[in-house]
């Protein structure tokens, strides 16, 4: 396994993308200014993409492991990668997700808490209604860790 830097042609990873954000030009507005990272295996399986929001706070804009991979330790390892090439000069690491019982576990195992809320986010930005697990997503959930 290796994580690598994708510094051109990130686009190319859109099928990893959609995984975590199936609209692309929600994708659009992070991706040129995000720092990409992709974990191999040896082919890409998962992608990080985390954005500076200046003052020391960095959110992890996109995250996610190809479905076949999944329960085998990728998006932890992707985690803790951020959470090493960060420290030093990020005080506060975020992440938004919907509220889904997927996913807001996941990031609480990895070390993050609840922070904040976005009320209606994904029914006020998306162009159709995004489910997961079953569960329409509505508000941005904001979880963050202290490095």
């Amino acid at each position: 396994m290796t994580i690598e830097q994708v510094t051109e042609n990130k686009k190319q990873y859109m099928d990893l993308l959609f995984l975590a954000d199936e609209q692309e030009d929600m994708i659009d507005k992070y991706l040129d200014e995000g720092e990409m990272f992709v974990l191999k295996d040896p082919d890409p399986v998962g992608e990080c993409v985390v954005v500076d929001l200046g003052g020391g706070e960095f959110e992890i804009k996109n995250i996610a492991t190809a479905e076949n991979v999944h329960g085998k330790g990728y998006g932890r390892a992707l985690i803790e990668f951020v959470k090493e090439h960060y420290r030093g000069h990020c005080r506060l690491l975020l992440v938004g997700t919907g509220d889904s019982p997927l996913t807001v576990p996941f990031y609480e195992k990895c070390g993050f808490k609840e922070h904040h809320r976005v009320k209606n986010f994904f029914t006020e930005n998306y162009d159709h209604p995004i489910f997961e697990a079953g569960v329409q997503l509505v508000d941005m959930v904001y979880l963050a860790m202290e490095l």
